[in-house]
């Protein structure tokens, strides 16, 4: 996280932190590495996991991509698309259209 993006977080009083001094990017990897840890999570987990599994879930509740777009904020919808290749479930509940078509000689078939 760029310093620029750091600056953007909400203020804090945390650890004696004073109300002009932002959350700084190490303070949140620390924060999720922490939560992880008390968690019981033996895989390594960064914020940047977070922010993904939020998308991943976000798509396989049914979200639109744009919506994921624009909580993620990315800036393009390109970068959100990333997303549709992680979700199993969401491509899983697809339907196929070539089934939902009645063929003649299918339906004599499955009559006798």
């Amino acid at each position: 996280m760029a310093m620029e993006e750091a600056q953007r977080l909400p203020l804090s009083q945390h650890r004696g932190r004073g109300t002009d001094q932002p959350i700084s990017d190490k303070t949140v990897w620390h924060a999720c590495r922490a939560a992880a840890t008390r968690g019981g999570l033996t895989k390594k987990i960064h914020p940047h996991t977070l922010r993904h599994s939020f998308a991943t879930h976000l798509l396989e509740a049914g979200a639109d991509l744009r919506t994921i777009q624009i909580l993620t904020g990315h800036e393009r919808l390109e970068d959100t698309t990333v997303y549709l290749q992680l979700s199993r479930r969401h491509l899983h509940a697809a339907v196929n259209p070539l089934e939902q078509i009645a063929l003649p000689a299918v339906e004599e078939a499955k009559k006798r």
